[in-house]
């Protein structure tokens, strides 16, 4: 025993040495080769894992990926509500009321729980019929919206004007679509009409160097808006741009000068292209969640909104106040945002949106 605890000691000592030595030293062979297989075993089963990669990082997973706090939000709440309960009218009228502070608004919360009313009355349901029928619900409001922002190459340029409150996205937003429609083979200007923030300037500047977008600047410090609209929309025809994004102020505690700059910029471009703007695109901040409903409100006061665009879907569990917005004003849905990155703002689809808010692939 002795004499085995001193060879143990003396093994021990010298562990660098006996490490690499012990699979020679150790007589059954199979016994120290048999892991041999099991390291080639990986390098077999690295390609599906890189091959699943790509829908990992695709569009559908990083929106899903955005939207999950709304979705655990919702779905909690709804499933743990029905679950092996019967939708009789107590339960369908619980259901509205979680519906409502899961921001989907009144609207279309009382639309969704009579659609249920019509189809489930009475039924025990499971969790993922459920999800899936509400899915179906959320997507059924949210087609009609869900509409591309058309660029028409024949008006050149067409000009977007960007609107909406400061902080809400609207410079990130013009900066991505004129990346977006630049890749498509489109000659881009960028318009920095929120004159007084000069960090607004500097962000678009940089931007339009990225997609070569030509970048009209105000002269100074508070330039007028209107102005600098009327030059870039002339130089932006005599140069032959398909596509003017016009980056706006977004200052509500004025609401009254703000509305005026605004109707302001449209009278003046008018003198240069009589259908002018061709769009007025209003960027909101899902973040705010019922509040985006009253920003629109206001913006349709000021200028003839044709369309939305709802960012910063990753950032909160108000996910579902497109759904309100859609059931309320009926304005297309122009584009979504999930993140920073120049891809992760696109076309607004209905039915990946509705799945994706529930949770569902």
């Amino acid at each position: 025993m002795a004499l085995r605890d001193f060879f143990g000691r003396l093994r021990g000592g010298n562990a660098p040495q006996p490490v690499p030595e012990q699979p020679q030293a150790a007589a059954p062979a199979p016994v120290q080769e048999a892991p041999l297989p099991e390291p080639e075993a990986p390098p077999v089963e690295t390609p599906p894992p890189e091959a699943e990669a790509p829908a990992k990082t695709g569009w559908f997973a990083r929106l899903k990926a955005g939207l999950s706090r709304s979705t655990a939000k919702l779905t909690e709440s709804v499933v743990s509500l029905l679950h092996k309960r019967r939708l009789d009218d107590e339960a369908l009228e619980e259901l509205e009321e979680t519906l409502i502070t899961a921001d989907l608004g009144v609207a279309a919360s009382r639309r969704i729980v009579e659609g249920f009313r019509r189809t489930r009355f009475g039924k025990e349901v499971t969790d993922e019929e459920v999800k899936a029928a509400l899915a179906d619900e959320i997507a059924t409001i949210l087609e009609p919206v869900a509409q591309p922002l058309e660029v028409i190459p024949a008006r050149a340029p067409h000009v977007v004007l960007v609107v909406g409150v400061n902080g809400t996205g609207k410079t990130t937003t013009i900066a991505k679509l004129g990346r977006h429609y630049a890749e498509q083979g489109l000659k881009i200007g960028f318009v920095a009409g929120d004159t007084f923030r000069a960090a607004a300037v500097e962000q678009l500047q940089v931007w339009a160097g990225r997609t070569s977008a030509r970048f009209f600047a105000p002269s100074k410090p508070g330039a007028d808006a209107a102005g600098l609209a009327f030059d870039a929309l002339s130089t932006a025809r005599a140069d032959g741009l398909d596509l003017l994004l016009v980056d706006t102020a977004g200052r509500l505690h004025n609401k009254s000068a703000l509305m005026e700059e605004l109707r302001k910029i449209i009278r003046v471009i008018k003198r240069v292209d009589e259908a002018a703007p061709h769009s007025v695109l209003l960027v909101l901040d899902a973040t705010t969640g019922q509040n985006a409903v009253q920003q629109v409100k206001v913006f349709k006061e000021m200028v003839d909104v044709t369309g939305l665009a709802v960012t910063k879907l990753d950032g909160s569990a108000k996910g579902g106040v497109v759904v309100a917005l859609a059931q309320e004003f009926g304005l297309p849905v122009h584009m979504v945002g999930v993140g920073e990155k120049a891809e992760d703002l696109r076309p607004f689809a209905a039915r990946d949106f509705a799945r994706g808010l529930m949770g569902l692939d």
